[in-house]
């Protein structure tokens, strides 16, 4: 993990608990932990700022963590 995606994970505000995230073009919909979805929020609010670094690290990130829910949500 870089120092720039560590960085990330220690800065995300986490919910309470698990919740099902449903991706806005497929409807696919996918149960993610706290961390899981305060990361995918994370990375769609990177996109609407255009912030696009740190986009790319917790894109990556998010792949690296959660595989299968990645090829799901984010297209």
């Amino acid at each position: 993990m870089t120092k720039t995606q560590e960085k990330i994970l220690n800065g995300l505000d986490l919910g309470r608990g698990p919740e099902t995230v449903t991706n806005s073009f497929s409807k696919v919909e996918v149960e993610l932990d706290a961390i899981g979805v305060a990361l995918y929020d994370f990375i769609h609010g990177c996109q609407a700022l255009g912030n696009y670094k740190s986009f790319d690290a917790a894109r990556y990130l998010f792949a690296e963590l959660y595989p299968d829910a990645y090829m799901k949500l984010i297209d």
